[in-house]
């Protein structure tokens, strides 16, 4: 299984490939913007100009991709055929389109499998990248070397649908927890509380996430650029979280809160910026 077919090297797709290619991986390589995936030919990648091309060309086809849709514009389904090869869909997009996926790859005679991973960009580059597994145990048996590239931990949630709600409840936290502590350290500052006593409290309390210490000094310095993960797509993954929860009957009233903020942030013009610029909506200049 050396012949991976890889489409979507963005953010956090060109760091994966990068690293699969310095394992020894073939590449086939596709992404809609040609110039984004092109460094990658020299490092070994064989890029190409449409995803038709990879998947005709590749064993096994991982997309890295924002949307359900953009999975079946670049997949097509029903017109590619997926006889003997296996399309790994590891972005983060809801579960029952992680269903649906599977049940038109399948009707091509492909095999299907999802891996959406939770970390990002120096997570893949000091290998601690957290794959969440779900198929058959055998093609988890198969495939976990090749997420094994990214981090050691790659665990297995069973069948379809079940990495996927995991993500989906992982990616809940990120954005509810950025978002109660940003309000905490508004707060802090504007009552004049020093900063790094609160931290330090805090560090001892069961309140703790690594996740503050990390964007602090982002929040501090109102710097948010360079980002990891961008406003735009936590507010994406918000918008599939609140479906797929509303419909297993969680409330929802606090991403509803969560929602508003971030088309706030996006309104402020932080829709590129690294997702803690959220801190900016919440505590304003």
């Amino acid at each position: 299984m050396r012949k991976i077919g890889f489409i979507g090297t963005g953010l956090l797709g060109y760091p994966m490939a990068e690293s699969l290619l310095e394992a020894g991986y073939h590449l086939n390589i596709y992404n809609r913007t040609r110039s984004k995936a092109e460094p990658l030919s020299e490092k070994g990648g064989v890029i190409f100009d449409s995803p038709e091309e990879v998947i005709v060309n590749s064993e096994v086809i991982i997309t890295m991709l924002s949307t359900f849709d953009a999975n079946l514009n670049v997949l097509k389904p029903e017109k590619n055929d997926f006889t003997g090869k296996t399309v790994i869909q590891s972005g983060t997009i809801k579960v029952e389109e992680n269903i649906e996926l599977k049940k038109l790859i399948e009707e091509k005679n492909g095999e299907y499998a999802e891996a959406p991973v939770l970390g990002s960009i120096p997570n893949v580059k000091n290998k601690t990248l957290i794959t969440l597994f779900g198929g058959t145990k055998e093609q988890f048996e198969k495939f976990k070397p090749v997420y094994e590239v990214f981090g050691k931990n790659v665990e297995y949630f069973g069948v379809i649908g079940k990495a996927s709600a995991a993500k989906l409840a992982f990616n809940q936290l990120i954005a509810t927890l950025t978002a109660a502590f940003s309000m905490s350290l508004g707060f802090v500052i504007e009552s004049g509380v020093d900063v790094e006593k609160f931290m330090e409290v805090l560090r001892k309390s069961s309140l703790y996430a690594p996740s503050f210490d990390k964007k602090l000094p982002r929040m501090l310095k109102r710097d948010f650029s360079n980002p990891n993960f961008p406003v735009k797509n936590l507010l994406k993954d918000v918008n599939l979280i609140y479906e797929d929860f509303a419909e297993k009957h969680i409330d929802t009233e606090i991403l509803d809160a969560l929602k508003y903020i971030l088309r706030d942030a996006l309104r402020i013009g932080e829709a590129d910026s690294d997702y803690s610029a959220i801190y900016n909506a919440i505590h304003k200049k």
